[in-house]
């Protein structure tokens, strides 16, 4: 192809193009290396340099308080889902408490109910899961090991937009809304993202954990899945993802340096995310958004359309004007656009644009 597409891909997912360009301009030879980064030691003074700076950004960025140690780890989310409660679950008297509000948040459950008790406070699979609870919904232990929640549902498209209040260690999965805005990282116990949907390649998942709930981690744990151990050796208990590692620190970088931080990402979030929700309310017979209104995502807008002949011609029309990777995940099916933070607001709007036009063309 002579030009890149339109990539909606849910993840791995769009990438922003001076971070692209920035890799292929020291993919061969990184500046004072002699050789990619991909070749060097980890533990080289150049690629400790790069951990450290991608560290040190994330700090300042989401603000992380200095009782708080931030680590890179391999395994995604779902390993995750099994370190979380193997961590902080194990020999606590409480259960652990789980809001579910889409797909991933069961998968995480289900991990959780083979270290120990669990509990549902919040399940919205009743409404197959286009909502998210109001607080009166919510009834938190005090006894609790830990309350975790998923703020962004990519599957299903609704997201929590404000930092929840919790007696008991809050963890949250933030894989595909990581950065889209500014959060308080002192209401979290911990706060997990896996970088491909929002914050760089597969590879590497952030873990930014308050260092008390460190004490958890019992010895017996198998070495890698203990946090213990990657506090201690600053994410270097074993060789670390340093390609993930070093896109993720080109992206912060990004963050930071040309948008200009995560109130001003939030921002530009907002106004890509209302340029396709006007289209749907303005077009509601031929859109059918499945998040309710006051639960929508702005990360990855979901709906269908009246019939599946409709759809596929409308993803075939997408794919001809450059618009990729809009159909939805496998289990639910329908449309899908994720519009992360690398996604340029042209894209929408071509988006958006393509909506009113077969909306006008099928009515």
């Amino acid at each position: 192809m002579e030009k890149r597409l339109y990539n909606f891909s849910a993840g791995p997912a769009v990438l922003p193009v001076p971070v692209l360009e920035r890799i292929r301009d020291e993919m061969m030879c990184l500046p004072g290396c002699g050789a990619s980064v991909m070749e060097i030691s980890h533990r080289s003074k150049q690629f400790i340099a790069i951990q450290e700076a991608a560290k040190q950004r994330l700090i300042r960025l989401l603000g992380v308080p200095d009782d708080y140690d931030v680590l890179f780890i391999q395994g995604g989310s779902r390993l995750q889902f099994s370190m979380i409660p193997m961590n902080l679950l194990r020999g606590q008297a409480g259960p652990a408490q789980y809001v579910l509000t889409g797909s991933w948040g069961k998968y995480a459950i289900g991990e959780a109910k083979k270290e120990g008790a669990t509990e549902v406070v919040y399940d919205a699979g009743a409404t197959n899961y286009d909502r998210l609870p109001g607080d009166g919904e919510l009834a938190f232990r005090k006894d609790a090991a830990y309350v975790h929640v998923t703020s962004n549902e990519t599957i299903q498209g609704v997201q929590f937009q404000h930092d929840l209040q919790t007696p008991a260690p809050l963890v949250c999965d933030s894989s595909s809304d990581f950065m889209y805005r500014p959060v308080d990282i002192s209401k979290y116990g911990l706060l997990y993202a896996c970088a491909q949907k929002n914050a760089g390649p597969a590879g590497v998942t952030v873990v930014v954990i308050r260092k008390d709930l460190l004490a958890r981690s019992q010895d017996s744990l198998p070495g890698y899945l203990n946090y213990n151990n990657h506090a201690k050796e600053d994410s270097m208990w074993n060789t670390p993802p340093t390609f993930a590692i070093y896109v993720l620190g080109l992206v912060t970088e990004w963050l930071e340096s040309t948008v200009g931080g995560l109130v001003a990402m939030h921002k530009i979030n907002l106004e890509k995310a209302q340029l396709v929700y006007d289209v749907i309310d303005k077009h509601a017979t031929m859109f059918q958004g499945h998040s309710q209104k006051e639960s929508r995502s702005l990360m990855n807008v979901t709906f269908r359309l009246p019939n599946e002949d409709l759809e596929k011609a409308f993803l075939s029309e997408a794919q001809a004007h450059g618009l990729d990777s809009l159909k939805g995940h496998r289990s639910v099916g329908g449309i899908r656009a994720s519009i992360y933070n690398a996604m340029p607001i042209d894209g929408v709007r071509a988006l958006a644009q393509l909506m009113n036009d077969f909306a006008a063309k099928h009515s």
